[in-house]
């Protein structure tokens, strides 16, 4: 029925769509001297409304506040990123910032209609508005630069050691297709509410204006609301999705496997690129009473300090499985329990399985990357799949001084 191409140019992929990214000095420089990439931005040749997601803190950081004031369900051809600073906290003034900002944004280019800003980096620090418009300078938005996807992909990082992008190409049996293209941030303060740290997406699908919003939402359940790297839920959490539609190509289900794809890598590359982190793991919760309960456990067993910890030290104590599957308040009983490393059935149903060769076989699945730990919990047909990483040192270490 169709068939979904890995293609180069990360969010600049899709036609009509332009990002790129510029030093502001937001940022130290890198270690050659060279100035950071800092400021970002992704410009639109067609006005646009985008489907939104944003974090549940109660505490949104400005920009976000801005977006929901004045922009939502208005079209739209440019977005600013800045890192470094979150700007959020920073009450009326952090507000006016976004507007005063965006205001000289648009003065300076007078083709940009409703901008929207983005920010990410340290809470409760005012924005450096001088800075962040003296960058205008260095933008570029119609002359086409073969490595600027990135460029803007770097730009919006903060503790990320790499960047995250994905583009791909979906061709349909009719001969139509469309492309989606991608980018995200994100390694710390990750417990994400329907959303991720920022992540923004383009595509020229011609995605009905009563379909995108559900659609994305019904991948960021079972991608970026399914990770943690520290129990967290940062106050700028965004996830804009640009739809142009001009390859005037479309098909539900097609765009939502599409979709579900895109945003399911980039969430497992925050996972991967958690602060310290060194393994992947999914935690599969089968056989629960309901779809919440299954996800309550799932994301318990993600969020468990113990249960991170043993992770990096690869440690196979089941015990901390079953002691937070049973602390999250679902309904579990130990004579229906099952936990599993992989195929490596640890305890069945009340049957303690962890010998020595058991135990042996689980630490070398627990060297792995990536792997997974099944919680059949045999009450009933639900299930789903959270995803975590371990938790070492580094973390420490990043998150002691992050504001350096």
């Amino acid at each position: 029925m169709f068939e979904i191409i890995p293609i180069k140019g990360g969010i600049n992929a899709v036609q009509g769509f332009y990002a790129d990214g510029v030093a502001a000095g937001l940022k130290a420089p890198l270690a050659n001297g060279e100035p950071s990439l800092d400021v970002a931005f992704l410009y639109s040749q067609d006005l646009v409304i985008p489907f939104v997601l944003f974090t549940q803190n109660r505490f949104e950081a400005a920009p976000i506040t801005h977006f929901k004031t004045y922009l939502a369900n208005k079209p739209t051809n440019f977005v600013l990123i800045n890192t470094k600073n979150a700007n959020a906290m920073t009450g009326k003034r952090g507000l006016q910032d976004v507007c005063e900002i965006l205001e000289a944004l648009k003065h300076t280019f007078s083709f940009v209609q409703n901008p929207i800003m983005s920010s990410t980096g340290v809470i409760g620090q005012y924005l450096p508005k001088e800075k962040i418009i003296a960058s205008f300078a260095h933008f570029k938005p119609f002359e086409r630069r073969e490595d600027a996807h990135l460029r803007a992909a770097n730009a919006i990082r903060t503790t990320d050691k790499f960047i995250k992008e994905i583009a791909i190409k979906v061709q349909l049996d009719s001969g139509e297709s469309f492309t989606i293209g991608a980018m995200a941030k994100g390694a710390g303060m990750i417990q994400p509410s329907l959303a991720t740290m920022l992540c923004f997406i383009t595509t020229d699908a011609q995605v009905p204006a009563e379909q995108g919003q559900a659609i994305l939402q019904e991948c960021a359940q079972a991608s970026f609301n399914a990770i943690s790297v520290d129990g967290d839920t940062s106050t700028n959490d965004s996830v804009f999705l640009f739809a142009n539609g001009r390859s005037k190509a479309y098909h539900a289900e097609a765009f939502k496997e599409a979709l579900s794809m895109v945003m399911h890598k980039l969430a497992l590359d925050i996972l991967r690129d958690g602060e310290g982190s060194s393994k992947v793991v999914a935690f599969e919760v089968r056989g629960a009473k309901d779809k919440a309960q299954a996800m309550r456990a799932a994301k318990a067993l993600s969020n468990s300090l113990l249960v991170k910890t043993a992770l990096f030290g690869g440690d196979p104590n089941w015990g901390r499985i079953a002691s937070t599957i049973g602390a999250s308040g679902v309904d579990s009983v130990q004579e229906q329990l099952c936990i599993a490393f992989d195929d490596v059935v640890v305890f069945d149903k009340g049957e303690i399985c962890f010998d020595e060769a058991q135990e042996a076989r689980a630490a070398d699945i627990m060297k792995k990357d990536s792997f997974k730990i099944t919680c059949d919990l045999g009450v009933g047909d639900a299930q789903y799949v959270a995803y975590g990483c371990d938790l070492g040192y580094e973390y420490v270490k990043i998150n002691a001084d992050y504001r350096s």
